[in-house]
């Protein structure tokens, strides 16, 4: 399928999750927000973000994922000598931090001052110059802009120090809200010290937890013609994507997660291919869903329906899939494409890519 110049990857997903307190405040309470006059649960992108790189770590590749730390002298240093073991660590610390500082990034008692992202490949490339004694600040830029991991080219990277060494981010991730109107409960707890005396029956410790339950709407969006540009092989493109659209649908954030085991999956996926632009459907909820018999089926219809009705603005979608967890139609999308499993979607999904 040949595509324009332009083509974007939208993510969908419909997610109940019982009492739990997935991402928190600075008090602890689980984050909020208003939409629609009511207050939502919320988990922050950043939230979910960090937990689809942990995902990468495990299920991709070692050189797709990038390391972001204040410790990139001692990470280099080690890279140095594992291309050469006979150099002694402390004069790897001393390469290491001198082609990092000529490369222009500041550090202060062998750290950064803030925290960079580098991938695998381009410490390795780095560790290389250091031991060569390459010493052009553009040739070492350029190695610290070349072959990005993954989650460097799909979140982005920031570097105070030098604007030039920016990665600009070709996916974007929503913060995810209920569907739906939640109110803050608390679990009121005791704990018993094994070893108390028969005489004090008392507890050895006493709090509050604070928690809610929902059915989230996620989104995520990836523009994949960029992502072309930074990975520049469409094979590494689409192993890529297929990644990320596992690792955004499988996926949880850890917070409160022993506590809790809010080990859930989707109830229902829709991923699209758009040749104009991506499209977040939130608004499908900016009226919360009201019921007493749960809100997952309504939420998947009402999202089923806001897709058919956006695309009075936007071009018709190049390729949209779905797959649901009972494997039921939504009612709306007859002419969609249900999918079966997950590994299918996906394949599906990334086949129809071509430049």
């Amino acid at each position: 399928m040949q595509n324009s110049n332009r083509l974007f990857l939208d993510i969908h997903v419909i997610q109940t999750v019982p009492p739990s307190n997935i991402n928190r405040d600075d008090t602890g309470s689980p984050k909020t927000a208003q939409y629609g006059g009511v207050r939502r649960a919320r988990v922050s992108s950043q939230s979910w973000k960090k937990a689809m790189r942990d995902y990468f770590r495990l299920k991709g590749e070692e050189s797709c994922v990038g390391v972001r730390t204040l410790q990139i002298v001692q990470y280099v240093a080690n890279k140095v000598r594992k291309i050469n073991e006979d150099i002694p660590q402390e004069e790897a610390i001393k390469l290491a931090e001198s082609v990092i500082n000529k490369a222009g990034i500041k550090t202060k008692d062998h750290a950064a001052k803030a925290l960079f992202f580098m991938g695998d490949k381009q410490a390795d490339a780095l560790a290389k110059a250091a031991i060569d004694g390459v010493s052009d600040k553009k040739e070492l830029q350029q190695l610290l802009t070349n072959n990005p991991a993954v989650d460097i080219s799909l979140f982005g990277r920031m570097v105070a120090d030098d604007p030039s060494l920016n990665e600009d981010a070709s996916a974007q991730v929503a913060h995810a809200i209920s569907t739906h109107a939640v109110q803050t409960e608390f679990d009121y707890f005791t704990a018993l010290d094994d070893l108390s005396p028969e005489d004090n029956a008392g507890a050895g410790m006493i709090g509050t937890l604070e928690y809610n339950s929902s059915t989230l709407y996620r989104y995520a969006n990836v523009a994949v013609h960029e992502l072309q540009r930074q990975l520049g092989d469409i094979e590494a493109v689409k192993k890529a994507l297929k990644l990320f659209i596992e690792a955004f649908t499988n996926s949880m954030p850890t917070g409160k997660i022993n506590t809790f085991a809010n080990q859930t999956l989707p109830q229902a996926v829709i991923v699209s291919l758009r040749s104009d632009r991506p499209v977040n459907l939130v608004s499908a909820f900016e009226n919360p869903i009201q019921s007493r018999e749960g809100f997952v089926n309504q939420s998947i219809e009402r999202l089923g329906e806001e897709f058919i009705k956006v695309e009075r603005f936007t071009e018709k979608s190049v390729k949209t899939v779905y797959m649901t967890l009972d494997g039921q139609k939504i009612a709306a999308l007859q002419a969609v494409d249900n999918i079966d499993t997950l590994k299918n979607l996906v394949d599906t999904i990334t086949n129809a890519i071509s430049f």
